[in-house]
């Protein structure tokens, strides 16, 4: 079964069991997903539909800061709820020791001596962990190995 039809059939079964706050928040997903396809006049794979909810996770994450330091945890307690629905659509992420193995491997393979190699890393690391694990926490653990 595709990413896309899991989805659809989620947001069947929140209708059914009249769960409005989910359902919300499938619906968000599938009109993030159809706008990106209208727009490019293509389907999008599954890989494509977990680059979108990415996106929609850092934009939750943003928010989430935004809203706690306005002391407004009923909104951000929302946007919470709302990124753990979305994450049941993404694979399954990397621990730290894993995360940890994988940036070591990266910097050796571009051969990384210090922080001007950053770009190098990453470039290299990106396309190899998208979907799996927070670019943020793999560009902070680049950062620290290269600044030893």
């Amino acid at each position: 079964m595709s990413l896309r039809q899991k989805i659809t059939d989620d947001m069947k079964a929140a209708m059914r069991a009249k769960d409005a706050a989910r359902l919300s928040a499938i619906r968000l997903l599938l009109a993030a997903i159809k706008q990106r396809e209208v727009d490019e006049r293509i389907e999008l794979a599954d890989a494509d539909i977990v680059a979108i909810i990415e996106k929609m996770n850092k934009q939750r994450r943003d928010s989430i800061s935004q809203y706690e330091a306005a002391q407004r945890h009923d909104l951000a307690d929302a946007e919470k709820f709302e990124m753990s629905v979305l994450a049941e659509y993404m694979p399954r992420q990397l621990d730290e020791a894993e995360l940890a193995g994988a940036v070591d491997e990266a910097i050796a393979s571009v051969g990384a001596q210090g922080p001007q190699d950053m770009g190098k890393v990453m470039g290299y690391i990106k396309p190899k962990l998208a979907g799996v694990a927070d670019m943020s926490r793999v560009s902070a653990l680049i950062k620290a190995r290269l600044s030893v």
